[in-house]
């Protein structure tokens, strides 16, 4: 069967593939294995956040003057989860691929050559372009597989909560749900291997997330790992340390690896499981048909930047199929640019943490010289608005020859939605002299942008020459 566009994976990335070369008019194919949807509809981000709202929404109240509030109803909360996952049910995402034009092939595919794929006894053939969009899986730890492991799939869709919820790993996937099943009523133990939380986050912010997991009453233990699990009625974990722990479910949230190793790739010279590299448009270098878009090619493993990602590809794809001009220079408008100068990203602990650009670490890694601008939230009207005894921290990285934002980090309750205005200084390369005419509302959070902007301009003023 002759398509012009054959994408492997339905997701989010995949479906924004397929749904730009559609539009153009290019027949196209989406072969699934699962669910037409992807793993975030199903089994990360819908479900977890649909079980982190409540949860973050209840901590705050319970901190509020005036609000009685009642335990979580933990039922409710796992059926609006199961709402938010629609039930585990693709009919939805089935009929909007009918609608927008697109085949949905069902089963697993590989590739057996250039623009050529196999989906059982079927063999398809792309025109044009063959686009890889099959996401990551959990990394698993052998050594610990015969415990039957949780991994963030049972986490985001477990139907009951158990009592004791051990968690190794201290990435985002391990402090969301540890967030969210504290709050629903788990005793979580976190085992970190590290000595903080959150390691590509600000340390201040990590600093927030770990003092509130701690209040919530969960065991954090740092610098540790498990050297032996056995599972009878229960769990019983060794750690690096020589003590025990006991739980009745362990997750594991140690990463994530590409959903590569069985699609074909030893076929056109590529190594099966391995994270495929691309240039800025997603091509795969030394081929002219083959685009690895999403988390498989590792430049940022979030569902929006993928998306973003296939947005700009999908178009390429069309663009050059159609004979189109193609622009590819930075910023252009079929090239990421944004992977490596903007990636912004949300985790939806208490407090949440909102990030876009260089962290302070990255900085210092890169040898960038960046003026580092901190500002208290509390001090911040809107914030006691917010929530009285509010804690949180905004942090500015400015390049003090450009003068324009490189990074931003706000750490607070409420304060996602300050971060794609901080996406949009940094993309626009607003200059800091055009930011003073950006005038924020009182009395909302957002007024931490008036007074980092203070903060700035006094220490410069405080640290030029005398005359």
């Amino acid at each position: 069967m002759l398509y012009d566009v054959i994408v492997l994976g339905a997701g989010p990335v995949g479906e924004n593939v397929a749904d730009r070369t559609a539009a153009a008019g290019l027949r196209t194919a989406i072969i699934e294995s699962e669910l037409a949807g992807g793993e975030c509809s199903y089994w990360a981000c819908d479900p977890s956040k649909a079980l982190l709202r409540p949860a973050l929404l209840h901590a705050e109240a319970a901190r509020f003057p005036g609000l009685a509030v009642a335990p979580l109803d933990t039922a409710a909360v796992l059926a609006h989860r199961d709402r938010m996952a629609s039930d585990w049910d693709d009919s939805a995402q089935v009929a909007w691929l009918k609608t927008a034009g697109i085949d949905l092939i069902r089963g697993h595919a590989r590739i057996t050559g250039p623009r050529r794929v196999t989906v059982g006894p079927r063999t398809l053939t792309a025109r044009h372009a063959v686009a890889i969009c099959t996401g990551t899986r959990a990394a698993l730890l052998p050594d610990l597989a015969a415990v039957r492991p949780w991994t963030s799939r049972e986490a985001t869709s477990a139907r009951t909560v158990p009592a004791r919820l051990a968690i190794l790993g201290g990435g985002v996937v391990a402090v969301e749900m540890a967030t969210a099943w504290q709050a629903l009523g788990a005793q979580v133990t976190a085992i970190v291997r590290e000595d903080r939380l959150l390691p590509r986050v600000e340390p201040f912010a990590a600093a927030l997330v770990a003092d509130r997991l701690r209040a919530a009453g969960a065991d954090l233990r740092f610098t540790t790992g498990i050297t032996h699990a056995e599972r009878t009625d229960t769990l019983t974990l060794t750690l690096t340390d020589g003590t025990h722990l006991v739980a009745d479910e362990l997750l594991l949230a140690t990463g994530r690896t590409p959903r590569t190793d069985d699609i074909g790739l030893e076929t056109i010279g590529l190594h099966p499981g391995q994270w495929l590299d691309t240039d800025d448009t997603y091509a795969v270098p030394g081929t002219d048909w083959l685009y690895a878009v999403g988390d498989v090619n590792h430049r940022a493993l979030l569902t929006h930047q993928g998306k973003y990602q296939a947005r700009i590809a999908g178009t390429l794809i069309a663009d050059r199929a159609l004979g189109r001009a193609v622009d590819t220079a930075s910023w252009g408008t079929h090239a990421g640019t944004a992977d490596t100068v903007a990636v912004p990203q949300v985790v939806f602990t208490d407090p949440e943490i909102a990030s876009v650009g260089l962290t302070s670490d990255d900085a210092a890694r890169a040898g960038r010289t960046v003026d580092v601008v901190d500002y208290d939230l509390s001090r911040v009207v809107g914030a006691q608005q917010y929530l009285p005894g509010y804690r949180g921290q905004a942090r500015l990285l400015i390049d003090p020859h450009q003068r324009t934002i490189v990074g931003a980090t706000f750490a607070g309750p409420g304060v996602a939605e300050l971060l794609h205005s901080a996406t949009i200084a940094i993309t626009g390369q607003v200059p800091i002299d055009r930011l003073w005419h950006a005038v924020p509302p009182f009395p909302t959070i957002s007024e931490v942008w008036l007074r980092l902007l203070e903060t700035y301009r006094d220490q410069r003023s405080a640290s030029a020459p005398a005359r």
